[in-house]
């Protein structure tokens, strides 16, 4: 009998999930609450902190020894910027389908609720200002004990540099740079193996606690922001994949799926890089030079189902408090989620962080996210997959035409 792939035990727990969740939500309640403390969210909580375990020593490693590896300055400012604007360019278009289909479907529009009687806790968004001065670290160690990912990118990309220009000079650092790359490549390997159990006690746990009368109230908003998610993978990502790459879009996601059920579990682009830079590399055929720049670069910077949540969030909420949005005030909520994508944290939940800022922006009640709360958990999990098919999508086009122009160089 054919051995099943992780790939496969990996859905088979996400569907198991999904039934045994809806049967204790509806029937075992209490069950429900023995089974969450003991198990699911233990198993949830315990897988999620191994992933996250590595991820800041693999994005330093990485980050470095692709900048180190570029040794042209001149290239890896070329591809830095190339990978920078093409994120900036998907986010704000991603936003702007999630404001057109929410105007057109207006999934609050009808129903009338009262002021949430407790303000949801959700910290205070930091100011764009804060967010750029913020990218120097003080203390590099520091950073990276914090978990504080652009500066963390920021200290790898100027060490990388370093060991660009120095070339023959630091082979040691060198050495020590890719083998730790490898030994963490090699513990995300197996903590993967793991991932099967813990998809079924995310899911579980999310579909437990989430509710199917919760659900329900909330279809309308679900269903506009999963067909914003949808059309602007179907539509943005196809384009770019056919009119740089020419590479087939349905063959594409095909690729992308072992990644995108990863994150689907997680809910975080930060715990499915290790896996988005295996699929990058060996399925997409990505330079390791590249693939180790422009991914943990996107895990933290390229957010577009987070940009589309804040859009239709914003538009939901205004048509449930009756607050009308012109189009000065939508566009306000492009730029500002488009800006605001490259503060928000690569971890579970922190898009609602950023939407404070969103919210604010055009003079709309920050109450209103306690409303959204109940299924966020849920739709994390569609727009994380967004997240990181985008950042796959843009390493493809830039290895693309980093390839033509080697070829025609040469």
């Amino acid at each position: 009998m054919k051995k099943l792939s992780l790939t496969t035990k990996i859905l088979i727990g996400i569907i198991l999930g999904l039934i045994v969740g809806v049967i204790l939500n509806l029937f075992l309640p209490e069950l429900f609450k023995l089974l969450n403390n003991y198990l699911f969210d233990p198993i949830s909580v315990l897988f999620i902190k191994a992933i996250k375990m590595v991820v800041v020593p693999l994005v330093f490693f990485s980050l470095v020894a692709g900048a180190a590896g570029i040794a042209d300055p001149k290239k890896l400012g070329r591809i830095g910027i190339k990978t920078i604007v093409l994120y900036i360019l998907t986010t704000a278009i991603a936003i702007t389908f999630a404001l057109i289909l929410a105007n057109l479907i207006e999934p609050g529009v009808g129903t009338s609720i009262e002021k949430p009687a407790e303000k949801p806790k959700i910290e205070t968004a930091p100011s764009m200002k804060d967010t750029l001065l913020n990218i120097i670290p003080e203390n590099p160690v520091s950073a990276m004990a914090n978990a504080d990912m652009l500066q963390i990118i920021f200290f790898a990309l100027l060490f990388g540099i370093g060991m660009a220009l120095l070339g023959n000079k630091v082979d040691q650092v060198r050495q020590f740079i890719d083998q730790g790359n490898e030994i963490m490549l090699k513990l995300v390997t197996i903590i993967m193996a793991c991932a099967p159990y813990a998809a079924f006690a995310l899911m579980a746990r999310a579909i437990g606690q989430a509710g199917i009368d919760l659900i329900g109230s909330m279809a309308w908003y679900m269903i506009t922001l999963i067909l914003a998610l949808i059309v602007h993978m179907g539509i943005t990502y196809s384009a770019l994949l056919s009119l740089f790459t020419k590479y087939n879009p349905i063959q594409f996601f095909k690729k992308m799926g072992r990644a995108i059920e990863v994150a689907f579990t997680t809910s975080s682009s930060a715990a499915t890089l290790p896996v988005t830079m295996e699929v990058a590399e060996k399925d997409f055929n990505v330079p390791k030079s590249i693939s180790s720049f422009v991914l943990p670069l996107g895990a933290t910077i390229n957010m577009d189902g987070t940009a589309i949540m804040q859009g239709v969030a914003a538009l939901f909420i205004a048509q449930l408090y009756g607050i009308p949005l012109g189009l000065e005030e939508q566009l306000v909520i492009i730029l500002t989620a488009t800006l605001a994508s490259i503060g928000t944290a690569a971890v579970p939940g922190a898009g609602l962080i950023m939407l404070t800022m969103v919210l604010q922006s055009v003079g709309l009640p920050v109450e209103g996210i306690a409303i959204v709360l109940g299924v966020d958990r849920l739709l994390d999990m569609s727009r994380t997959a967004t997240n990181i098919t985008g950042d796959m999508c843009v390493a493809v086009v830039v290895a693309k035409g980093e390839k033509d122009k080697e070829e025609k160089a040469a």
